[in-house]
Order: structure tokens, then sequence, then C-alpha cells
């Protein structure tokens, strides 16, 4: 594994490092430190650190320069990372639509398509987010049934999605629908780019354990979507989810530096109220801190594949496992360190949001099964 950071990396630290200290506040950070939710004044707090952002060319720096972007080199985009962590600064309102649905617009869209919508969504004038996952079809996306009908120059759209992050306040949507019942699962489904203001749209958000309504569902009744709404060919909608999901795959690289910096936090933490001295817990701290440098080591693995002209493979889905479960036993530890203090202010909501992770962006059962199967060449049964 070659792992090292090449000098126009360390330029661009050089460069963005004092730009953050500059430009970030109290305020800022503050932000930082709790899911996006639903507010209305935070959300217009975080547009306006967006715009601050893609006014400088950091909103989206792997974007072509031509799309508003830096055009970064992959160790850019690892330093920008491990910056943006250092600082406390919070990211991107548009954080789906920049990064996963972006780079599915670049590569099968329309000319119009990419002029009118990539700079509204590299702004955060546009919040994006992705129709995909239904009741009966999360893991098995194959099986989605939100139906879209050709009357006219228009898709009638029909269906449910749910588990929409930021669809509460989202006014785009990248839809997959099936297009054709007759055909294959896999060839029947088509993407649609949405406005989510259209008349039959409508989201209700589903509050989490944590108190959070970050995600929601979406209903659609004889949603009337304009044709040109359509992103690449009828009919070959999955090719389009699939550009889509492996940019989402691909961020699990950058994992590890917000899991180290919260373990590094608890360390300091049980050293200042002295449940350091307790062996027992100093075992179950060294056990998490040996899995957040396991998951640097996995996703350092995947960067340096990616710098030798190796796509991203099993990495992404070794890390998500890492990460889902170390981040739960983190929150546990941090009980051992807290007692009842963890069941409140930061660690408190941390704990809580934590049983999520081995569910959100793929369950640890299914990234099992990728793991057995395309690593170990175990057989499906």
């Amino acid at each position: 594994m070659d792992f090292t950071y090449p000098p126009e990396a360390e330029a661009f630290r050089s460069e963005f490092r004092p730009w953050l200290e500059e430009h970030l506040t109290d305020d800022l950070r503050e932000l930082a430190q709790h899911a996006v939710g639903d507010d209305p004044d935070r959300i217009e707090r975080l547009r306006a650190w967006n715009r601050t952002l893609a006014d400088a060319r950091y909103a989206a720096i792997a974007w072509p320069v031509e799309y508003g972007g830096r055009g970064a080199s992959l160790m850019e985009q690892v330093v920008y990372a491990e910056e943006m962590h250092r600082a406390g600064a919070p990211g991107t309102l548009n954080i789906i639509g920049l990064s996963n649905i972006a780079p599915a617009i670049m590569e099968h869209g329309t000319e119009d398509q990419k002029r009118t919508l990539l700079p509204r969504m590299l702004r955060g004038d546009d919040i994006w987010c992705q129709g995909f996952s239904e009741p009966d079809a999360g893991s098995d996306l194959a099986s989605l049934s939100t139906s879209a009908v050709i009357d006219g120059e228009d898709f009638v759209v029909n269906g449910q999605k749910t588990w929409n992050t930021l669809g509460a306040f989202a006014n785009r949507c990248e839809l997959l629908v099936r297009t054709d019942r007759d055909a294959p699962r896999h060839r029947g489904i088509s993407c649609l780019l949405v406005d989510m203001t259209l008349p039959g749209i409508e989201a209700r958000p589903l509050v989490t354990s944590a108190g959070e309504r970050e995600f929601s569902e979406i209903f659609f009744s004889d949603v009337r979507v304009p044709g040109d709404a359509l992103l690449g060919p009828m009919n070959d909608g999955w090719r389009v989810a699939m550009t889509t999901l492996a940019y989402e795959r691909g961020t699990v690289a950058n994992l590890h530096v917000g899991l180290r910096k919260k373990i590094a936090d608890l360390l300091e933490t049980a050293k200042r109220v002295g449940t350091a001295r307790d062996p027992v817990v100093r075992q179950k701290l060294a056990r998490v801190y040996l899995e957040g440098e396991l998951l640097k080591l996995v996703s350092q693995r995947a960067i340096s594949g990616a710098l030798h002209g190796r796509e991203m493979g099993p990495e992404s889905s070794i890390a998500k496992l890492v990460w889902s479960e170390a981040e739960q036993h983190l929150g546990e530890v941090a009980g051992d360190v807290l007692g009842p203090d963890a069941n409140t202010g930061r660690w408190g909501r941390d704990r809580v949001a934590m049983r999520s992770y081995t569910i959100a962006g793929g369950t640890t059962q299914v990234n099992k099964n990728v793991i057995a199967q395309r690593v170990l060449g175990l057989p499906r049964e």
C-alpha cells in the first residue's frame, strides 16, 4: 500500500486551512454538531454557508472546473475531508446532490440538464434527495414498483418512496421509476429528475429515535413529470442508479476521519473524568481505538488502489462494515466512561443515532454477503 500526500495535496492544505480559519464562526461550528433536521432557520444558515463554499469553489472540489469545481485529485479530496473535520466545519447542505447525483447528471444528462441543474445544485439553491428505496424495495432495489406511464409529452408517476434523506425540504429528486413492467427487473427502470413542487407530491417526515426529522417518505399521486426530466435513456435507469450509488459508496473512504476524531475525544474525556484508570474501561477503549485505526488502514488501502488505477472494490463494503460496528461499540464505551451523563447532550444523541448505522447505506447482512462472495469467493448458498 502506497499512501503519501503529494506536494499538490499539501499545497491545497496550505490554501484551504487558512481560508477555513478566516470564514468559520462559532455559529457555523455549532451547526456542524447536529443533523440538518427540518428547521427553516437552520436550513437557511446552512444554505448561506453552502454559498460561501461555492463562491470560493470549495463546495464540490472534485467537480470539473467548468462546472464550478476544482478538478481536485483524490488526495486533495482526502485533505479536504481532513481539514473540514479538523476545523469542525459543517459540510454542504446539498451533500447528496453534490456527491452522488451530480456525477450521474454529468455522465448521463443532456447539455440542458447540466447547464440548468448543476449551478443551482452547487450553490444550494436547489436541494436534492434520492427517490430510490421503497417499503418493499430496500436492499433489493430492482424490485421497486413506483410506476411512470407516458401520457402525451409527460410521465404520470404513482407510488411511494421511503428513507429519503433531506426529503422533507428537498425541492428536487432523482427518482427511479418502473417504465416497463414486462421487461426483466433491472431493464424496465428509468430515472427522472423531478421537481418536488409538482402537484401530487407529498413528503412526510419520519421522526427517528434520536428525535430528528432528516428522513421522509414521499408519495406520488398522478404526478405529471415533463418528458425532458428523463435522465439517460428510457428503461436504462439501472445504469444511472449504479453511477449514483458508486459515488455514494466511494465516500466511505473518508469515514475514518470522523470516527477517529470522536474516539480521540472520548479518550480525553476518560482521562479527565478518571474512568481511564479502570482496567476494564481501558480495555474497551483500546478495542474501539484499534477499530478506528483498522478503518483508517482499510480506507487508505482503498485510496491507494484508486491512485494506482484500480477501482474501489471490496474495501468499500469492508469499510462500511467496520465503521458501522465501531460506531456502535464507541457508543457503548461512552456509557462506561460517562455513566448516566452519556445519555444526554452530544453523546446522548450519538448513542441513539449509532444504532441505525448498521442499516443505513447498506445493511450489515448485505455487506457480509458481498464480502463473502466477492472477497472470499464463497458460494451463494
